[in-house]
């Protein structure tokens, strides 16, 4: 039985808006693949495809939120709330600038990335397509991913909640609208969800910009400033980089098994079912972020403070959390398994195949539970250096076992065991070597 602790009330408070929140942002990719999925399974897998670039490109930016919040938090912590709106809104300003550059290499590139992925010219045609408009939406999302930074380490997580879920929602509905009644197909798809994004940036500048101006923080880009927000964020950056190659070395696996009778087609159903199998561990993985985003804040703050006990003692009940929380997402997607391929695709062979790859991906939550959340309490501690190096050896040690699977023992089963167990298990072991030292806990603001 839970003995509900004043840690308990205050993950709680950070922890269940952030969990809606983080619940709503995957619903992006779940209604596009929802929509896409009926169009047809080519259309499904060049969604996979593209999407897969795009949460790269994005995700190597995901400092912009994780470094915001903790620097936030820290001056939140030392009682500094107008130097932590300034950092935050250098944050943005960043955000603005990477957006722009990434949007332009998305652009000219696109057709290049798909390339590497070695499909075949249909699907192909396809991604290159709904890639090159879904860039487009790079400096708003960004821009989101930095405005939430600012918000969950002046310790409010409801304000993205309503942002996220409002944003979903839209996203749904222009989707759906511009696909089949518009006619624009895959394209309207993508559309949709930049128009949505959008929106959401617009809606997180209003708040931004009125804390700042409330609490007397500048509103202008300060070079040295955002110099300094890049520069904290590069072992961030090293660290997601190996995260995101870790994935594609997954997808590039799906590629390297052994076709069979089956030619493209049967390669066309792997990399299907691997797309919707990576979209459903996606949104669970942001399921149990959500105590992640709460160690994140809490982690800076109470640092910030000096208070080491109470960051020690948080730190262990919100791992406690993590296991529950990666414990209920296994049985859930375990017992949903079966039914859930019915809600993405009409193709037999697609569904038959998710289930046993879902039931892989379901043992690997409790693991997860405590990944996420020993990786959220590093990060809130600004102990990104260790992270970035923690990455690399993981990378090095999960990619030859997953292509030597893929290549040996064939098929997408075998690729999603190595990933569940190999990946992620050496991740459990690195976060908690850390962990049990006091290396991180760096007390100030």
């Amino acid at each position: 039985m839970i003995r509900w602790t004043e840690h308990d009330r205050e993950i709680r408070r950070l922890g269940v808006p952030a969990f809606l929140a983080l619940v709503a942002e995957p619903v992006f990719l779940l209604s596009d693949a929802a929509v896409v999925g009926h169009l047809g399974t080519p259309e499904l897998a060049a969604q996979g495809i593209a999407a897969v670039v795009m949460q790269t490109v994005v995700g190597l930016c995901v400092f912009l939120a994780y470094g915001t919040t903790a620097s936030v938090a820290r001056r939140i912590g030392a009682g500094d709330t107008r130097g932590a709106l300034a950092q935050g809104v250098d944050g943005v300003w960043l955000a603005v600038l990477i957006g722009l550059v990434a949007t332009v290499a998305g652009v000219v590139l696109s057709g290049w990335l798909v390339g590497l992925f070695g499909v075949g010219a249909e699907v192909g045609d396809l991604a290159t397509t709904y890639l090159r408009i879904s860039v487009l939406g790079t400096v708003p999302l960004l821009v989101v991913m930095a405005s939430t930074g600012v918000l969950r380490g002046l310790q409010d997580t409801r304000t993205p909640l309503v942002v996220a879920v409002a944003g979903a929602l839209l996203n749904i509905v222009f989707n759906v609208v511009l696909v089949y009644p518009a006619g624009l197909g895959l394209a309207g798809s993508a559309v949709g969800t930049v128009v949505a994004q959008l929106a959401c940036a617009a809606a997180f500048l209003v708040v931004v910009v009125r804390g700042a101006r409330r609490h007397g923080a500048p509103l202008r880009p300060d070079t040295a400033g955002i110099r300094a927000a890049a520069r904290a964020g590069v072992p961030l950056v090293v660290r997601t980089l190996t995260l995101r190659a870790a994935f594609l070395v997954t997808t590039y696996a799906v590629t390297l098994g052994p076709v069979g009778a089956g030619g493209d087609a049967a390669r066309d159903v792997d990399l299907a079912t691997h797309q919707l199998a990576l979209t459903l561990w996606t949104f669970l993985s942001f399921v149990l972020d959500a105590i992640a985003i709460a160690a994140q804040a809490i982690t800076g703050r109470y640092l910030g403070a000096g208070d080491v006990a109470g960051t020690r003692a948080v730190t262990r009940r919100m791992v406690q959390w993590g296991v529950v929380s990666g414990v209920v997402t296994g049985v859930l997607l375990a017992a949903a398994s079966p039914v859930l391929g019915v809600l993405f695709t009409g193709d037999g062979a697609v569904r038959d195949l998710l289930v046993p790859v879902l039931l892989v991906a379901a043992l690997g939550q409790p693991v997860a539970g405590v990944v996420f959340v020993l990786d959220g309490v590093l990060i809130g501690a600004g102990d990104g250096r260790y992270l970035a190096r923690a990455g690399l050896v993981v990378l090095l040690v999960y990619a030859p076992v997953v292509l030597l699977l893929a290549t040996t023992v064939g098929g997408l089963v075998a690729v999603w065991a190595a990933f569940a167990g190999v990946f992620m298990g050496a991740r459990l072991v690195v976060l908690l070597r850390r962990q049990r030292t006091d290396a991180w806990m760096v007390t100030g603001a």
